[in-house]
């Protein structure tokens, strides 16, 4: 065997071995996807944003993908206070966090069947005249007014309120009312929430949370519902 000949098969061999290294390497490499990319949010939020078993995590699933990108910005740029998340959106940019938005709202997952209700029904009714009707005497306006007869949300940016759990409802109706939750201005929930009790916060919450889903749960279409108050998150 000639010196050139073994040079030759020594370099054959050599590229092999490093081109099975480097596809080994690619292979154990994560697939570059934003459903890759989002596996940080999985144990909070669920895999697919379908949500846990936890009752402060919400669904993401499903949502008006202007909401999530609101929301995303609201923690990345303290609106909204939760170490974890502000840690975690501190550094990302506009058009990932919009990605990230439009991944999960394209999501549709099943939702959690509907609480069972552990309060009296005069809270429960409490809960539904404020939600169908609102409280024209305390300033308060219907929950279906901006949020749909159904209760399914509207594009581009208001969500659903049901697939959600008692508690994570009052609590964040509780974060408007102290503005530890804020959006953009006019900050139409803060208003809104400003004029609710404490009673008024445990009836919407009870009452919500044991809806259950209607056939259809997609948002209203942008537009179709006339907003009783400014709204920056909503612009008309």
């Amino acid at each position: 065997m000639t010196t050139r000949f073994q040079l030759a098969l020594f370099s054959t061999v050599l590229f092999a071995i490093s081109s099975g290294s480097a596809h080994a390497q690619s292979a154990d490499r994560a697939p570059d996807t934003m459903a890759a990319r989002v596996l940080a949010c999985a144990s909070c939020h669920g895999d697919k944003g379908q949500g846990t078993n936890d009752d402060y995590f919400p669904r993401l699933a499903g949502k008006p993908a202007g909401y999530l990108y609101n929301q995303l910005v609201a923690f990345r740029d303290g609106r909204r206070k939760y170490p974890p998340m502000n840690y975690l959106l501190e550094f990302l940019p506009d058009p990932y966090l919009k990605a990230m938005a439009e991944y999960f709202a394209s999501e549709q997952q099943p939702f959690p069947p509907p609480a069972t209700p552990v309060v009296s029904n005069s809270i429960l009714a409490r809960g539904e005249v404020l939600a169908t009707m609102g409280d024209v005497a305390h300033e308060i306006p219907a929950c279906a007014n901006c949020h749909g007869p159904a209760f399914t949300g509207m594009e581009p940016a208001i969500p659903g309120l049901l697939g959600l759990r008692t508690n994570y409802i009052s609590a964040q109706l509780g974060a408007w009312r102290y503005g530890t939750r804020t959006a953009a201005v006019p900050d139409c929930m803060q208003i809104v929430a400003g004029h609710l009790t404490e009673d008024d916060v445990k009836a919407l919450a009870a009452w919500l949370s044991a809806r259950p889903m209607p056939s259809n749960p997609a948002p209203a279409p942008h537009g179709s519902l006339p907003m009783p108050l400014s709204c920056g998150s909503e612009p008309n």
